[in-house]
């Protein structure tokens, strides 16, 4: 609506185009001109008005678009013009707005306007308010200037924003044009993508602005620390400069002229080591009466926190989090009794919560989440009546919270004690009956017991949207009444819930989340259910998957692994449109995979793993651009791996290990899946060898092509992998489950020569495992430059040659397999530099030569990672190794006992060729010239075979006689 239309002598009333037209005693010009001015703009409303000159327009919020006409012009007498927070679809601000000489105020923030700010603005030398802060949403316009010359033409502005504004072409003389505005008492140009803050020496220079109360230079890139003259400004009141990249040191001496501080906040920037420290003692100097706000969030700092934050006495918010402070809280934070809002969370502060809490009576958020803090929580927590949020997360609290802790707080709504997992003992005990006295809207209580029985007391709390209460010692069914409320979120994972889902499984309005996995759930699989994000994971639900589960129209991520669901997937899951993660894996599902799914086109995360699946993969998933994750491992897929699989461009992991999968592996696998990290296709059929192409995938970092029919050598390039070459990071935190993601996919893999799942920790993971093949050639020296690979199996091939020697270069080895090869040579000494082997096997080759003794190999007491190795020698073998000076010695004696051996060889065989003819003609010869002799040499053979004739029948007579005896006796 155009609203609040407000002329000299009246006050706002609403009229349409006929009271204006009728008189109201406007000024027939000015009249024409709201109704000119009304016409271009897209609006279902009319405007307000009142007799006499129009001398304010405020069409705030009133959702305007469209143009605005230059009608506006004849009103001559407008002071204050407002059309914030309307949909100007990226139109240009109008120039005729420079031409209002009277013009006092001007909003134009959040309005959706585009384009270079017009510099005639600068004629408005009356104007002292002058806000065009840039859009806040998504994809907006945006709005920038030239140069910023024209404001030195605003002389009697007290107010500028130009938050949002692209300044980065007047980045090195915005100081120069704000300090010409003498009367300026606010400066915002927050997120304006400048990069200067100059630094002038001369304390003088910039006296016209010694006046400013509030400077917002946040969520800029200055890269630099603050300089001398910010610190001049004795009525500064305000200082934003979060998100600025400032770093330290901060000028501590100068902080004295700060007098009338109210709000400092340094937040996310680089500000490291005891600078806060030094800060905090600094501060009450100056400003231990006026500060009420210090955000110091979000930097680099440490140390442990001074008793001088104690003497800030009228500090309503103090916020350290994310940083790095240690040591206990002190106990002087008991005297700042003003303090509304403290956040510690994330650093490393350690002890108990000081009982003096509970002094700091107007506490309304307190949040110690994420800290290495121990002990009780204080009964003094409960005296704070004004507390409405409690976050105690991530700490190792023990004893018990009990209904004391909570007798006062009234207004408590928010309660977080999701602790880390059972780390210390600690209990939430109330009794059954109890009826707290606030009412909650939020509750995570993680990883403590809190009772067999369900938390009845959770039914009095009638304005809960989200419910936590996830590894708390649960056994017993879930109440009815919990499926009755507005819940947004709900999380009982991890506890011993057993009894029957209801079906359909619905909630009075469309639940965000529900999560129950790992519980003792039996029964079906509900038919429908109104929630979005459903995980029941790892229960005991049996039974087909309901045919009609496409009916639950609003469902985007279906988790239903580990149960006991078997028969065929549905294809009316093709009726879920919005379904963006499927994970039906670890079941006993068969029959193939539906052929028809076109209708599922944002496909996050597919994982149908661990099932008894048959046929190929169909072609419906192939055109899929936004899956990530196609996990379809451990079934009995068969055929050639899918042409149309190269569609899915955007593939983060790829897992299709353990099927039957024949051919050769693409190549279009390197070409066509540039994001590609993991590639899992063990235990298949593939033949043909390791394509070049692969290593193209400068994101891979897990590579196990194992237990196939792979042939050839081992492609030079796996040296060029990148990611296998710089350390990666772990963005959660091991112990931290209190995030929740749509989708966490786990992998199986051969590591340190077991078969380990990893979920939390594949990311980091790094392994090539091209085992069991009939892989050749040599090890590629290449391979050596992957520094930080962890896990390198290569055994059961065919590969000769020598291990590389420059291997002690991959320092980030774990795992090392050269089993089952033919290898030879000695075993690289630079191998002892690997300290982070922990797993080693090079048994049956044909290595040679001493075994290292140093570094790990200290530590490899199994013999059998050495075996079936003839020439290698020292411990853990029994094979002693020659000492090294002995060596030579018997090298020498050695080589002349082999030239002695060898000229006696040279003379046996002489003879041995001479002594053949000369014996053979000598008998053979004789007989054949001389007849008689002839007949007396076969003669001799014949009566010799008849006597051995006689002398085997008769002993055999005497034996047969002789058994026959003994066979009577016995």
């Amino acid at each position: 609506m155009l609203s609040e239309i407000l002329i000299t002598k009246a006050n706002t009333t609403n009229s349409t185009d006929a009271d204006l037209n009728q008189g109201w005693d406007c000024k027939e010009g000015e009249r024409k001109a709201l109704l000119e001015f009304k016409h271009g703009l897209i609006d279902p409303s009319d405007c307000n008005n009142k007799t006499g000159n129009v001398v304010k327009a405020d069409l705030r919020n009133g959702w305007l678009g469209g143009e605005i006409s230059d009608s506006l012009l004849d009103l001559k007498h407008l002071n204050y013009l407002d059309l914030s927070f309307n949909d100007f679809k990226g139109i240009q601000i109008p120039d005729f707005l420079g031409s209002f000489e009277r013009l006092r105020y001007l909003n134009l923030s959040y309005a959706a306007f585009g384009g270079m700010i017009p510099p005639h603005l600068g004629n408005l030398s009356h104007l002292r308010y002058l806000d065009l802060h840039g859009n806040y949403y998504y994809n907006s316009p945006a709005v920038g200037v030239y140069n910023l010359n024209w404001i030195s033409g605003l002389s009697s502005l007290e107010y500028l924003d130009l938050g949002g504004v692209n300044l980065s072409k007047a980045t090195t003389n915005w100081m120069q044009a704000v300090n010409i505005l003498p009367s300026l008492l606010e400066l915002h140009l927050s997120n304006c993508e400048l990069n200067d803050f100059p630094h002038y020496s001369d304390p003088n220079l910039f006296v016209n602005i010694t006046s400013l109360q509030v400077i917002d230079l946040s969520r800029n890139n200055f890269n630099t620390n603050l300089p001398g003259w910010l610190f001049n400004i004795s009525t500064l009141r305000d200082l934003y400069l979060n998100s600025a990249a400032i770093r330290g040191p901060i000028p501590h001496v100068k902080l004295q002229s700060l007098r009338n501080l109210v709000t400092l906040d340094l937040s996310a920037n680089n500000i490291i080591g005891s600078e806060g420290i030094e800060l905090v003692n600094n501060l009450p100097i100056c400003c231990n009466n006026s500060l009420e706000e210090l955000h110091l969030g979000s930097n680099g700092l440490s140390g442990e926190l001074p008793d001088s934050l104690g003497n800030f006495n009228n500090l309503r918010s103090l916020n350290l989090k994310y940083n790095n402070f240690d040591g206990p809280l002190p106990n002087s934070i008991q005297h700042l009794t003003n303090l509304e809002s403290l956040d510690l969370r994330k650093n490393s502060l350690s002890g108990p919560i000081p009982m003096g809490i509970g002094n700091m009576l107007r506490m309304k958020r307190l949040d110690l989440s994420f800290n290495l803090m121990n002990g009780t929580i204080p009964k003094s927590i409960g005296q704070l009546r004004e507390l409405t949020e409690l976050y105690l997360d991530g700490n190792s609290w023990e004893g018990v919270v009990s209904e004391i802790h909570f007798n006062n707080l009234t207004k408590l709504e928010f309660l977080s004690l999701h602790l880390l997992p059972k780390k210390q003992p600690f209990r939430f005990h109330v009794r059954p009956e109890w009826i707290p006295p606030f009412s909650l809207k939020y509750i995570d209580i993680s990883n403590c017991d809190v009772s067999p029985m369900f938390p009845s007391w959770l039914r009095t709390q009638k304005r809960l949207y989200h419910i936590t209460l996830k590894n708390v010692g649960i056994s017993d069914t879930i109440p009815e009444w919990l499926w009755k409320l507005d819940i947004v979120y709900l999380d009982l994972s991890k506890n011993q819930l057993y009894g029957k889902l209801p079906n359909p499984l619905y909630f009075s309005s469309t639940a965000y989340l529900v999560e129950l996995s790992f519980n003792r759930l039996v029964g079906r699989l509900p038919c429908s259910f109104n929630v979005t994000w459903l995980f029941l994971g790892n229960n005991l639900l049996s039974g087909p998957i309901p045919s009609n589960i496409g009916d639950s129209s609003s469902l985007e991520v279906l988790h239903v692994s580990g149960n006991l669901l078997n028969g065929s997937i549905p294809a009316s899951i093709d009726k879920l449109k919005y379904l963006s993660v499927i994970d039906l894996s670890n079941n006993q599902l068969s029959g193939k995979i539906p052929k028809k799914w076109n209708n599922l086109n944002q496909f996050y995360a597919i994982d149908l793993s661990k099932n008894k699946l048959s046929g190929g993969i169909p072609s419906w998933m192939c055109s899929i651009s936004s899956l990530s994750h196609l996990i379809l491992g451990e079934n009995n897929l068969t055929g050639e791996l899918s042409s149309c699989l190269q569609n899915c461009t955007e593939l983060y992991s790829l897992d299709l290990g353990n099927n039957r999968f024949s051919d050769e592996i693409p190549e279009w696998i390197g070409e066509r899946m540039p994001s590609l990290r993991q590639l899992r296709l063990r235990g298949n059929m593939l033949i043909g060898g390791i394509p070049v192409q692969l290593c193209h995938l400068s994101h891979l970092h897990i590579l196990d092509l194992a237990v196939n029919n792979l042939s050839g050598s081992i492609p030079q390039c796996l040296g060029n992998l990148n990611a296998l070459t710089f350390v990666a990071l772990l963005y959660q935190e091991i112990d931290d489950d209190t995030k929740h993601y749509e989708y966490s996919n786990d992998m199986e893999l051969v590591v340190k020569g077991q078969d380990m799942v990893f979920e939390s920790m594949l990311p980091i993971v790094k392994l090539i495992d091209l085992s069991s093949n009939n892989l050749w050639g040599e090890i590629p020296q290449e391979i050596t430059n992957l520094s930080t690979l962890g896990t390198l199996n290569l055994s059961r091939n065919q590969l000769i040659g020598k291990i590389p020697q420059k291997i002690g270069a991959m320092q980030g080895l774990e795992t090392l397999d050269l089993s089952c090869n033919h290898l030879s040579g000695p075993i690289p000494m630079s191998m002892a530099s690997i300290t982070s082997l922990s797993h080693l096997n090079l048994s049956h080759n044909l290595l040679s030569g001493p075994i290292p003794t140093t570094n790990q190999f200290s530590t490899f007491n199994d013999p059998s990672i050495y075996e079936a190795n003839l020439g290698l020698c020292g411990l853990p073998l029994l094979a002693n190794c020659t000492p090294p000076n002995n060596q030579n010695h018997k090298n020498d004696q050695d080589d002349k006992q082999d030239d002695e051996d060898g000229r006696y060889m040279t003379w046996f065989f002489l003879s041995m060729a001479m002594g053949f003819p000369v014996g053979f003609w000598a008998i053979c010869g004789s007989l054949a010239l001389n007849k008689s002799w002839r007949h007396a040499y076969f003669r001799f053979f014949d009566e010799t075979r008849d006597r051995l004739f006689d002398f085997i029948i008769v002993n055999m007579a005497r034996l047969k006689r002789k058994i026959e005896r003994i066979g009577v006796h016995g």
